[in-house]
């Protein structure tokens, strides 16, 4: 599985308005036939930081990254953020879901 971690700070009057930007984009990943998750998160501690964890099959990242709606987003993006978003891009070899943690368990 291809792992990815990107954090984004947008500019703060974007801050309310960066999930309505990349819906499209995150609809359009989300359908993709190597995509396993696509998923934004806000941070609690600054409203203008935003957070994506993705996942890709071995074969889905380069399809993506070659996708219209992925260079789509890349033209549109750079206008609502404050800098250059950080990434963390690895593979993690025999997984293709999320793992059970092991150190807190839920009965249901």
């Amino acid at each position: 599985m291809i792992f990815i971690v990107v954090k984004f700070k947008t500019k703060p009057e974007w801050a309310s308005k960066w999930l309505d930007l990349v819906s499209d984009f995150t609809e359009a990943t989300r359908s993709e036939p190597g995509n396993l998750w696509f998923e934004w998160s806000q941070s609690c501690d600054d409203p203008s930081v935003f957070v994506l964890i993705e996942a890709f099959t071995e074969n889905g990242a380069e399809p993506h990254v070659n996708s219209e709606h992925f260079k789509e987003a890349m033209s549109q993006m750079p206008a609502a953020l404050a800098d250059t978003p950080r990434i963390i891009n690895t593979t993690i070899e025999n997984m293709a879901d999320w793992s059970l943690m092991g150190e807190l368990s839920v009965d249901v």
